[in-house]
C-alpha cells in the first residue's frame, strides 16, 4: 500500500465504514488477505500502555503525519474477560467516560454498534486535569438486533479512534490567534500598532476637516428666497346672454291687420347684456330669455 505522502491525503472513514466494514472483518477474521490490509489501515493496539500523544507515531499508513487523530484495534483486557471492568489508566492520566453510550446506525437505519466517548485527564482522579484528547470506542452488534431486545455485543475487540479537539471544525479552517503571530513575530505587533496610530490620525484630521468645511458652508449658505405668491385665481367667464326686444307692430287705425305677439323682421332688435355679480359670478337674467321664435 502507498504511503499518504501526498499532500491533502486524509483518512476519514465513516462510523458506518468503521464497524461495518473494518471492526467486522477483524472480528470475523477469514479473509486473510484482507486482514493484512485491514491490520496497516488499523493496528492492534493496547492504547492504554501509551499517553494519547504518544499514539501517533504508531497509527496506520493513512494516519501517518496526521498529528490529530488515529485509528487503532483495542484487543479486550483479561479484567473484563473475568466480568470485572477494564482499566484505562495511563502513565501520566487516564481516560474518562463523558456522557451515555449511544447506538450507531446505518444508512438503512439499523443498529450496528455501541459508542462511547472519552476523555483524557493528566494525574490521577478525582484531581485530573481535563486535556483536548478525546476518545470514541465503537463495539460491534452481535448478529441482527432483535425488535424490543438489547443488542449483544462482540467483545472480542473493540475499535477506537483517538483524536485531539481543535477550536476548529476542520484543519483547513485552522487560522492562528493574535497573540500566536505576535509572539512568533514580534515585528508584527510593532508594525500593527504604527499603522493604527497613523490609521488613528488620518482619522482625526479627516474629522477636523469635515467638521471644518460643514462649519464653512452654513455660514456661507444664504437662506433660500421666500417663494413667490401664489397666482391670482382666474376670472369666471363672463355669460353672454342673448336677449331680444320685441317690438310690436301698432295696428293703423286704416290700416289692414298684422300678426299681433309676433317679432318683427324689420323691427326686431337684438342686443347684448353681461350680468355678473360682484364675485365675478355670472347670473342669468331669465325674463329676458326667449327660448322659441314663432
Amino acid at each position: 500500500m502507498e504511503d499518504n505522502s501526498i499532500p491533502g491525503f486524509r483518512f476519514y472513514p465513516t462510523e458506518e465504514e468503521l464497524i461495518s466494514f473494518y471492526l467486522h472483518n477483524k472480528l470475523d477474521g477469514q479473509r486473510e488477505e484482507l486482514n493484512r490490509v485491514i491490520n496497516r489501515v488499523i493496528p492492534l493496539l493496547d492504547i492504554y500502555e501509551f499517553n494519547p500523544w504518544d499514539l501517533p507515531q504508531y497509527s496506520g499508513v493513512p494516519c501517518q503525519g496526521d498529528p490529530e487523530q488515529c485509528f487503532f484495534f483495542i484487543p479486550r483486557q483479561e479484567s473484563e474477560a473475568r466480568g470485572g471492568r477494564p482499566s484505562r489508566l495511563t502513565e501520566s492520566g487516564y481516560w474518562k467516560a463523558t456522557g451515555s453510550p449511544s447506538y450507531v446506525y446505518s444508512s438503512q437505519n439499523r443498529i450496528i454498534g455501541l459508542k462511547r466517548t472519552m476523555v483524557f485527564y493528566r494525574g490521577r482522579a478525582p484531581h485530573g486535569t481535563k486535556t483536548q484528547w478525546k476518545m470514541n470506542e465503537y463495539k460491534a452488534i452481535q448478529g441482527e438486533p432483535i425488535s424490543g431486545a438489547t443488542p449483544m455485543l462482540r467483545q472480542e475487540f473493540s475499535l477506537c479512534r483517538v483524536y485531539k479537539k481543535t477550536k476548529c471544525l476542520r484543519a483547513f479552517d485552522r487560522r492562528p490567534t493574535r497573540d500566536e503571530i505576535i509572539n512568533f513575530n514580534p515585528t508584527i505587533h510593532d508594525h500593527h500598532d504604527n499603522h493604527q496610530q497613523a490609521h488613528d490620525g488620518h482619522d482625526h484630521h479627516q474629522y477636523h476637516h469635515h467638521e471644518a468645511s460643514t462649519t464653512s458652508t452654513r455660514l456661507s449658505r444664504s437662506p433660500p428666497p421666500p417663494p413667490p405668491p401664489p397666482p391670482p385665481p382666474p376670472a369666471a367667464p363672463a355669460v353672454m346672454e342673448r336677449t331680444s326686444s320685441l317690438e310690436e307692430t301698432s295696428t293703423s287705425s286704416g290700416g289692414g291687420g298684422s300678426t299681433g305677439g309676433q317679432p318683427s323682421q324689420s323691427g326686431e332688435s337684438e342686443y347684448l347684456h353681461l350680468h355678473t355679480t360682484a364675485d365675478n359670478e355670472a347670473l342669468w337674467d331669465w325674463e329676458d330669455i326667449n327660448f322659441f321664435y314663432n
